[in-house]
């Protein structure tokens, strides 16, 4: 049997010990064609020679500078060559055969691009991980949640989402990307630095017609918040801007005219909820995001000429009709199960995915 090539690529900065705890179940992996490497974003600490040192079976991309998640792995994976690329979070333990099912399944169909395992929390295996979950969504007016997540959220694993299905998003925490598509794309849009990146990029797949998919046959535990907490002001400065830069590049012009403002009301609602929480350096990101955002505007309005965002929502898959936000927040669902006609919005991305294929 013919395996395909896998690179799995590890975006570093500083935190040797998270390469102590995480590294070894990684090194530990079963596939056959697989090699493994550590992309350094210019650590100041002793990450790179501890590398060295004790792991000599990895190799090590040295960075010059910090170029962030986005920006480090272009510049890595320029000189990675393999079939398919795993970008994996430095925070993340790994489990026996979890990349086979994926690569299987993704290599029977030249159309998906890019897939997610399942992803728990590190410190609490039972239940969903916020950064991923079940694989990604976005609703309507540009809201992302997962199976597993919404909000803050996250479901126990009871076996509910053991099935592979196609999803918006894959998550950034452990992406499995066709290297000639992620290329073929672009890559990550490094404007971004950090945060929704992955959003981006797999969006930007669907309207170039991949595909992006969970599969649920695959598990691995991230620790997350490694590199910035929840509920860190620059996170939420970050998930704001970048949140809106990407509906402004991607949407189609009909759907930007109502959606931007839509959007400015609700996150100025947000700023609001911050405040009522106490959180008032959080309210002040938002501000500070949607400032940056705007003042920036004719930048990111050039940038739609490379995606050429001609499809509209109903074209594409893993898009919500309705609103997260106000399913959540004025209605208390925590859980993607009970969302208003959860059930025929999946059966509709499926029959989507199916004439495409077809």
């Amino acid at each position: 049997m013919k395996y395909p090539s896998v690179a799995v690529v590890i975006i570093h900065w500083n935190k040797q010990e998270l390469l102590e705890q995480f590294l070894p179940s990684v090194i530990a992996s079963t596939y056959p064609n697989l090699k493994i490497i550590v992309a350094d974003n210019a650590s100041t600490d002793n990450s790179v020679s501890y590398l060295f040192k004790n792991f000599p079976t990895v190799e090590v991309i040295q960075l010059h500078e910090n170029f962030g998640y986005a920006g480090g792995y272009n510049q890595a994976l320029k000189l990675v060559q393999a079939d398919y690329y795993i970008l994996l979070n430095n925070d993340v333990e790994v489990t026996t055969n979890w990349i086979e099912p994926v690569i299987e399944w993704m290599d029977k169909n030249p159309k998906i691009a890019a897939a997610q395992p399942k992803l728990l929390q590190y410190n609490n295996r039972s239940y969903f991980e916020y950064a991923g979950a079940a694989g990604g969504f976005m609703d309507h007016l540009g809201y992302v949640f997962c199976r597993g997540r919404i909000f803050e959220k996250t479901e126990q694993d009871l076996g509910q989402y053991n099935d592979n299905i196609p999803v918006f998003w894959a998550s950034g925490a452990c992406l499995f990307v066709k290297a000639n598509a992620f290329h073929e794309v672009g890559g990550f849009d490094e404007h971004f630095f950090a945060h929704m990146e992955e959003v981006d990029l797999c969006w930007r797949l669907q309207l170039a017609g991949y595909q992006n998919w969970y599969v649920g046959a695959s598990t691995v535990y991230h620790l997350g918040g490694s590199t910035l907490q929840q509920g860190n002001p620059k996170k939420t400065y970050l998930n704001f801007r970048n949140s809106l830069q990407m509906l402004l590049k991607n949407s189609s012009a009909f759907t930007l005219f109502w959606l931007i403002p839509v959007r400015s009301t609700l996150d100025l609602l947000s700023s609001f909820y911050f405040i009522k929480s106490g959180n008032f350096k959080d309210s002040k990101a938002v501000h500070l995001a949607h400032s940056h955002f705007f003042f920036k505007w004719g930048k990111w309005w050039k940038k739609r000429k490379s995606v050429s965002p001609q499809k509209s929502v109903q074209d594409l898959y893993g898009i919500y009709p309705k609103s997260i936000v106000f399913a959540h927040f004025l209605n208390k669902i925590n859980a993607f199960g009970k969302l208003p006609n959860i059930t025929q919005f999946i059966g509709l991305n499926q029959n989507k995915i199916t004439k495409k294929t077809e």
